[in-house]
């Protein structure tokens, strides 16, 4: 019977220990940035950081909250919201500068990521009260986004136009992968910073994908916005051979003098689009719903909460 009592005391104890923070909900602000078409170095497209355009970066921010499942492993569920901007007038690229295109975009997204702590020192500066810890981890999880693209000059909606000939959707579903830390102080603020990569499966988060589509079919606003070379060049003969000496629908005369037109190359179809998040967060770590700890510390806004002690009157 007493190693019965003992055997559920220290069930019932690491069932105490064990729901307290295992909740933090906080919010994020910072930078956002993307991977596409517009924009970028002298190179032809790349999936990497080094053709990103650092003058565009733009605002980020978002919520969260984080359920601790294991001591390494937690999962977090989020909205996050990023502004994203792309301008081939500053790219390094001759090409893109004739192409002369620009975009703008605001994404909405609500996420699950799962994150893995590689690091856990759980007691920093070695006191051994383990009130302040640090942290860090990585990602991997599922989101699904809307977003709309829109000229930078005017705000003009992009997709109902169809630049390219494709109606598209303004809806997405994109895989994040992040790498993150935190500090925890005094066991219930907690101070970090996490970078999420958004790998998405559509290539039109810039309006931009793959060949011009006939001007005479897209309508005369569509073919303004999608082939903006002739806005580089006031005289009209020089426009038309910036025109066909690098992008638009030209005509082409084959050996035996037939006569046809085609669409050029206006983006990269073999790349999909991405966008970056890098943001710094705070969060606030909730106690569990164990009777025993809210009983001697009370609730989240209620502070320290003490029992009284209770006298029986003796006559």
């Amino acid at each position: 019977m007493r190693k019965t009592l003992l055997s559920l005391l220290f069930i019932s104890s690491s069932l105490i220990s064990s729901a307290q923070y295992k909740w933090d909900i906080g919010v994020k602000l910072g930078m956002a940035n993307y991977l596409g078409d517009i924009g970028g170095g002298a190179s032809t497209r790349k999936d990497f950081v080094s053709d990103m355009k650092l003058g565009t970066t733009r605002m980020a921010g978002g919520g969260f909250a984080r359920l601790k499942l294991m001591p390494r492993i937690s999962i977090q569920g989020g909205f996050d919201y990023g502004h994203i901007e792309g301008d081939d007038k500053l790219s390094a690229n001759p090409e893109r500068q004739h192409r002369n295109l620009n975009f703008k975009n605001n994404i909405f997204e609500m996420n699950v990521i799962a994150q893995y702590f590689f690091i856990n020192m759980t007691d920093l500066g070695h006191t051994y009260s383990y009130r302040n810890d640090f942290r860090a981890y990585i990602g991997l999880g599922i989101a699904g986004y809307h977003d709309n693209p829109k000229t930078l000059d005017g705000g003009i909606p992009l997709q109902p136009l169809q630049t390219e000939g494709v109606n598209y959707s303004l809806w997405g579903v994109s895989v994040p992968a992040q790498v993150g830390c935190y500090f925890t102080i005094n066991k219930r603020y907690r101070i970090g910073w996490d970078m999420t990569w958004r790998t998405t499966f559509t290539d039109y988060l810039d309006d931009v994908s793959g060949k011009y589509a006939n001007p005479k079919v897209i309508g005369t606003t569509a073919a303004a916005l999608a082939d903006r070379t002739n806005e580089l060049y006031p005289n009209p003969t020089v426009a038309q051979l910036a025109i066909e000496a690098n992008y638009g629908w030209q005509k082409v005369i084959s050996k035996d003098g037939v006569v046809s037109y085609q669409g050029q190359k206006r983006g990269d179809p073999t790349h999909k689009d991405s966008y970056i998040f890098s943001t710094f967060n705070a969060s606030y770590a909730l106690r569990g719903k164990s009777s025993f700890y809210r009983s001697r510390y009370g609730g989240v806004f209620k502070g320290h909460k003490y029992k009284k002690r209770k006298f029986r009157a003796k006559f």
